[in-house]
């Protein structure tokens, strides 16, 4: 049985309240699990207590027996230190869109014009 510890959704439409759950990774995202770990409200503000909480021990539990955190518990558990950091790779998500790429290349362009005639040499006058 492939265990997961995930983040069960609750509370009403735009209102969401979520709780830490040790689950077979096979049942729904709200359904069945084994045992409620804590719980996250993302509605409260970053730097507050009550935004996530969580029983330590059990998690450590589930962890030794096995349970894959998914990624938004793994970043939870990091901020705790109960995990370590990962690494993560995302190039593509700092890259500019299509259309940012066209304008830098319109102002790279026009950039260039207006560069061009300063820096043509001025006709010395000799006589």
């Amino acid at each position: 049985m492939a265990m997961k510890i995930r983040l069960a959704r609750g509370g009403s439409k735009k209102r969401p309240f979520y709780r830490i759950v040790a689950a077979d990774s096979r049942m729904p995202r709200d359904g069945r699990y084994i045992e409620k770990l804590g719980t996250y409200n993302p509605l409260l503000p970053k730097d507050s207590e009550e935004r996530v909480k969580m029983d330590v021990e059990r998690v450590q539990h589930w962890l030794g027996q096995g349970a894959q955190p998914t990624d938004r518990v793994a970043r939870m558990l990091e901020a705790a230190g109960l995990k370590e950091k990962a690494e993560r790779n995302n190039p593509k998500k700092g890259a500019p869109g299509k259309k940012a790429q066209e304008r830098a290349e319109e102002k790279a362009a026009k950039a260039a014009e207006a560069a061009a005639p300063a820096e043509e040499p001025a006709e010395e006058a000799t006589e």
